[in-house]
């Protein structure tokens, strides 16, 4: 099996995207986001994204740096609120939003990532989600129509991947990624490590089948989006 393996996140990316695109990308916050693929993906000047994630980063970090570009115009997000221009651009009418519940988010990835058009779920009933979804009622429950979520593109960042595209993440990092990985049409990972042979399976958390493309991260720099400490105690 020839290797998954590309020497750069540009490299990677090059000739796969395309203006008018659907990206997912992993994260939260900035835990777990794939930093080097998202400044690949600003670098490639594409424009008219689709952008399906958690959050959009904060400004000058993660997605951030797509919003600072104008090259967005959609997203699909459950929180937004440590963005200030994604803020100004939306209530400027430059940005579509489309809200998500954090839980639909997640199963909307993971239906897509599983080959599931849509489900039905009580959340959102009777508030402005619900708005122009089908509805049924089960065992007695309201419920909404909700679509898989299958991207063209997706990005993700693992702690450790092996040549053929197995990943494996780490503590918090891992939230939104595998899900993300398995939604894309085309995977690209980014890796803090990539290991020779294969990950031990027991370790392996997305399968290589779900991923096309691993990068090893070129930056280290983990950020922190907002940091708290205590005073340490006068022994």
């Amino acid at each position: 099996m020839a290797s998954k393996l590309w020497d750069s996140a540009a490299e990677a990316l090059a000739g796969t995207i395309q203006d008018g695109m659907v990206l997912a990308v992993g994260g939260f916050g900035l835990s777990g986001i794939p930093r080097d693929l998202i400044e690949a993906v600003r670098d490639s000047g594409a424009r008219n994204l689709t952008v399906v994630s958690n959050n959009m980063g904060v400004d000058g970090k993660g997605l951030g740096l797509l919003l600072e570009n104008q090259q967005v115009s959609k997203v699909l997000a459950s929180y937004v609120g440590e963005n200030k221009l994604f803020a100004e651009q939306y209530l400027a009418g430059a940005l579509d939003v489309e809200f998500v519940p954090q839980g639909t988010l997640a199963e909307r990835l993971r239906a897509g990532g599983a080959g599931i058009p849509a489900f039905y779920t009580p959340t959102g009933v009777g508030t402005p989600i619900a708005e122009g979804k089908p509805e049924a009622e089960f065992d007695g429950r309201r419920c909404i129509l909700e679509r898989g979520i299958v991207a063209d593109i997706a990005l993700v960042r693992a702690h450790q991947a092996d040549r053929e595209g197995n990943l494996r993440y780490r503590m918090t990092a891992r939230n939104f990624n595998p899900l993300v990985a398995a939604a894309g049409r085309m995977t690209i990972a980014e890796a803090e490590e990539v290991i020779d042979g294969y990950l031990d399976p027991e370790d392996v958390t997305t399968p290589g089948v779900f991923v096309q493309r691993v990068v090893p991260v070129a930056n280290p720099i983990k950020d922190i989006e907002q940091r708290t400490v205590r005073v340490r105690a006068e022994v």
